[in-house]
């Protein structure tokens, strides 16, 4: 029977987890309701698919990978409030979104997504950090996909509030109207959440405690010494590489090819990408730890082969020009997409010393934001720009015929990945 202790400190981390749930959210309606967006921007700014993709992507990026590495370690000091590091971010984040509604040009609106790159950049390695502090490791798959939830939750809220917004009242009152909510949320942040450096409820060994943080020429060395790290930093960057890439051109391609509006857009594939990225956040994570429990490299089984299988239901709901069949094929491909996000994180963690998982986090965060949100839409717009002398406005769905193929790469790597977990998963705790 728990004892009232064991009672009040259960009951923080769940406070905790679902706060820094509702942050995440936050994160992904503010940073991915641009790509709702992005057809009306366009119109009345006269953009290019080339500048939508820097815009969505590289823009917001590039400053968010750049300072995830030094927030990280500023995260990873025994002295730094996490929470408090959070709630700033927060704050900053939402502040700029709101800002993207006043541009009056593209320069000025690369100016303030750059600002939510910034601001987002110092939130999601405190927060792993705090899940795995607070988390044990046979639960830490399953608390970092419910964390991860964010993702798919966010997006889905950020589609369909920022399509009815943008029917509603026009594009520039949307972002107003989602960015102001996240300057109250942060307050929240700063009165609620402790950090549990702070209160006791890390558990270290003496040594742990009193040797401070790790060096980061030790810290990337423990890192990049890890065959399984380096595997998974390649998986995880060509999963993220694929997956903001389709996702800022099948919100385009629903508008452009199928002549919905940014409402229904935001409606339909927001409940059906939401909802399938939920239920595969959160099976992807109890698949890791229920079978990686009797064998660690069934941890990464699930997204290798989900990888696979998205393939022709991806290729099917492309071809077809009935646009509803379109959506209910990417349930299938949305859900098998998203469950590497628990076990791909966890793994993570559970790959580094503990004085170095806020680091580690970081860098695979460097290269998939980088890689994926910074390269993937910017990517993808440049082929369709190339393509559309020979396709006119179809040539974003050629693109995307060529991206379901891509698939492949992750899956592999993912697969290989898997063969290295039970020898070094959960090792250096």
């Amino acid at each position: 029977m728990a004892t009232s202790a064991e009672r009040q400190t259960g009951g923080s981390v769940r406070v905790t987890l679902w706060i820094l749930l509702i942050v995440y959210i936050f994160n992904f309606i503010d940073r991915q309701i641009v790509n709702i967006l992005a057809e009306p921007i366009r119109m009345e700014l006269g953009l290019s698919d080339t500048q939508i993709g820097l815009m969505t992507g590289l823009a917001f990026a590039l400053f968010y990978t750049v300072l995830g590495l030094p927030i990280a370690r500023f995260s990873d000091r025994s002295t730094t409030n996490r929470p408090w590091l959070i709630g700033g971010a927060l704050a900053i984040w939402s502040a700029m979104t709101a800002l993207c509604g006043l541009a009056q040009n593209f320069a000025q609106l690369l100016l303030a997504r750059i600002g939510v790159g910034v601001g987002e950049a110092g939130c999601t390695p405190p927060a792993h950090s705090l899940i795995a502090d607070l988390v044990e490791p046979s639960k830490r798959a399953s608390a970092l996909a419910f964390y991860a939830l964010g993702i798919p939750v966010g997006t889905l809220l950020g589609m369909f509030i920022g399509g009815l917004l943008a029917d509603a009242v026009g594009w520039r009152n949307a972002f107003l109207i989602v960015g102001l909510p996240g300057l109250i949320l942060a307050i929240i942040v700063f009165t609620t959440l402790k950090d549990p450096r702070r209160t006791g409820l890390v558990k270290q060994t003496a040594a742990q405690a009193s040797a401070g943080q790790m060096p980061l020429k030790d810290a990337l060395r423990a890192m990049f010494s890890s065959r399984a790290f380096v595997l998974l930093v390649i998986a995880g960057s060509a999963a993220a590489f694929l997956g903001y890439g389709k996702i800022t051109w099948i919100t385009i391609f629903f508008q452009r090819t199928h002549g919905l509006t940014p409402g229904e857009t935001g409606f339909w594939f927001g409940v059906v990408n939401g909802g399938a990225g939920i239920a595969g956040t959160m099976l992807g994570g109890y698949i890791a730890d229920r079978y990686g429990a009797k064998n660690r490299r069934h941890v990464l089984t699930a997204p290798a082969l989900g990888m696979v299988l998205t393939i022709p239901f991806a290729l099917w709901a492309f071809m077809t020009d009935n646009w509803f069949l379109a959506l209910f094929l990417l349930i299938i491909p949305t859900l098998c997409n998203s469950l590497y996000y628990g076990p791909t994180y966890s793994s993570v963690q559970g790959l580094v010393p503990l004085r170095a998982r806020a680091i580690a986090a970081a860098v695979l965060l460097f290269f998939q934001n980088l890689i994926g949100l910074g390269l993937g839409p910017l990517f993808f717009g440049m082929l369709s720009d190339m393509l559309q002398p020979a396709y006119g406005e179809e040539s974003v769905r050629y693109v995307l015929y060529g991206a379901t193929f891509l698939g492949l790469v992750p899956a592999f790597f993912f697969w290989r990945c898997s063969l290295r977990l039970d020898e070094e998963l959960d090792r250096k705790d």
